[in-house]
């Protein structure tokens, strides 16, 4: 018996099927079709043809789709989710697709502008001092990153080399609720920390307040979460070499006014510990120990 060619799998009528399928799932990010086919440099009505199933691209054109959408040639074999999947985009895959929406991802500039920005926060692995460093926030793709490197003296500090390579971390944001959240992980994935941030009202709106977590063991010392600060710098040249200079530990004294303002040295950061069914009076006795600790030590060291 002859096999009915349109029942074939690999037929051209199925592979321009998957193809069409595949390629509305990746155009769904975006507002409007007209301007992506724009971006493309594609005939919008030959793209639409390709978005029915009624055609397939030549070599060349699929090329540069395969190129802006950073995926291969095997959207015309397989469904979209097994080529993103085989790619190892967890966060962004068809698994979370409902949960972790592509609207998420795509953070507004004015929500978050692209550029340098003044980060600080108390230091994880010395809770008496602090740390501030530079962040660059960049947009590529429709999604929002972040890059920086980590100080020195912290890196030293966990046994490691300060090579650049280890010392940088990068991130991504994405828009929640009230804020916007950053995953930002270590070369390698040795670790990561989770950001939120809310804007301050403030004169020039270049404020971000909100805490950092670290994936680490609870310890006896050292926190794992902490109040975080950004300060956009926009075209500040002078406000972003100096800030690259100084970039490391320091005291809360020399900490930029505003942002000790902001991260309240004299405060434990805690969440709502009633939720958890912690008794409040034990978090109060730690504030007033903290307290006492830190009188002692100014009057120690005047």
């Amino acid at each position: 018996m002859i096999e009915n060619q349109s029942e074939r799998s690999d037929s051209p009528a199925k592979l321009r099927a998957m193809f069409g399928r595949n390629l509305r799932l990746l155009c769904q990010p975006y507002a409007s079709v007209s301007a992506l086919c724009r971006e493309l440099g594609i005939n919008r009505t030959q793209f639409k043809r390709y978005l029915s199933g009624e055609s397939f691209p030549r070599p060349d054109i699929l090329q540069r789709i395969c190129a802006y959408f950073k995926v291969d040639a095997r959207i015309l074999l397989q469904p979209l989710h097994e080529v993103q999947n085989s790619n190892t985009d967890v966060i962004f895959s068809a698994e979370m697709e409902d949960f972790l929406t592509a609207d998420s991802s795509r953070v507004s500039p004015n929500s978050l502008p692209s550029g340098f920005y003044r980060f600080s926060r108390r230091s994880f692995v010395d809770d008496q001092r602090f740390i501030q460093g530079l962040i660059f926030v960049y947009r590529k793709n429709k999604k929002c990153f972040l890059r920086g490197m980590e100080a020195k003296e912290a890196i030293l500090g966990q046994g490691l080399e300060s090579l650049p390579k280890i010392r940088e971390f990068r991130g991504f944001v994405i828009a929640q609720e009230g804020g916007l959240a950053a995953l930002v992980f270590r070369r390698g994935s040795m670790s990561c920390s989770f950001n939120f941030l809310t804007p301050v009202p403030s004169f020039e709106n270049n404020y971000w307040l909100g805490y950092s977590t670290r994936t680490v063991q609870e310890k006896p010392t050292g926190d794992r979460v902490t109040r975080l600060v950004y300060e956009h710098l926009g075209q500040n040249r002078s406000a972003i070499f100096s800030t690259a200079r100084n970039a490391g530990f320091c005291e809360a004294d020399d900490l930029v006014p505003y942002h000790k303002t902001l991260l309240k040295p004299e405060d434990v950061f805690f969440l709502n510990w009633a939720s958890y069914g912690i008794d409040r009076s034990r978090i109060d006795a730690h504030q007033s120990k903290f307290e006492d600790l830190t009188a002692h030590r100014l009057q120690a060291n005047p």
